[in-house]
């Protein structure tokens, strides 16, 4: 059985927009990703280490542990072996806390992708090919997350093309989420409960394509 490491925020927790509740792991694209891989013969267990409120590379002035590339390293070596690693993260780079732009969320992700590559994995065990998913573009902010991610809409802008550029470069397996689905309706920020379908199946048929098994 292969091991794949999915590597995101609350878009993948699945938190339910404007609530502090959680879809169940069949209902997160998580789950839908998993299943569809099983359907197709694929024996696969998804570990999702997903934390809301996790960045790249930079800390929350509010609350710990959500500066992504801190114990990274450790959670690549826990969970090995893994066949993929999967990152959708970028979102949280744009609260308001930050003056970040597109250009310098994907240079968060690229210093990610360099620390699973150098993670200190087991002797003989594989460094994991890695797929790098565009979250989908922050529209307007509405209700309780409004005033976090003020503004998220205009810095976000451009963040697929550069998170593409770091994949060629880095010769990650790139996909913009984008492409198929978007924020939710609610909260302009997370994925509404058939988005998690949609993307689910979405990603399945990229990891499928790219013939990782």
């Amino acid at each position: 059985m292969e091991q794949i490491l999915i590597y995101s925020d609350s878009l993948t927790w699945g938190i339910i927009p404007n609530t502090r509740k959680r879809l169940v792991f069949e209902k997160r694209w998580p789950g839908v990703f998993e299943n569809a891989l099983l359907k197709e013969g694929k024996r696969v267990r998804v570990v999702e280490n997903c934390l809301n409120g996790r960045r790249t590379a930079w800390p929350d002035p509010f609350k710990n542990g959500r500066n992504g590339s801190e114990g990274l390293s450790e959670v690549i070596e826990m969970n090995s072996p893994l066949r993929l690693v999967i990152l959708m993260l970028g979102t949280n780079d744009f609260q308001c806390t930050h003056e970040n732009d597109a250009w310098l969320s994907a240079q968060g992700t690229a210093k990610l992708v360099n620390i699973i590559r150098l993670s200190p994995v087991e002797p003989g065990m594989p460094i994991p090919k890695v797929l790098i998913i565009a979250p989908p573009r922050i529209t307007e902010p509405k209700g309780a997350i409004a005033n976090k991610f003020k503004g998220a809409e205009k810095r976000c802008i451009g963040l697929a093309g550069e998170l593409e550029k770091v994949a060629e470069e880095m010769s990650a397996i790139y996909f913009d989420a984008g492409s198929v689905t978007q924020a939710s309706v609610v909260d302009g920020i997370h994925l509404d409960e058939p988005q998690h379908e949609i993307l689910g199946k979405a990603v399945a048929q990229i990891v499928i394509g790219e013939k990782i098994y």
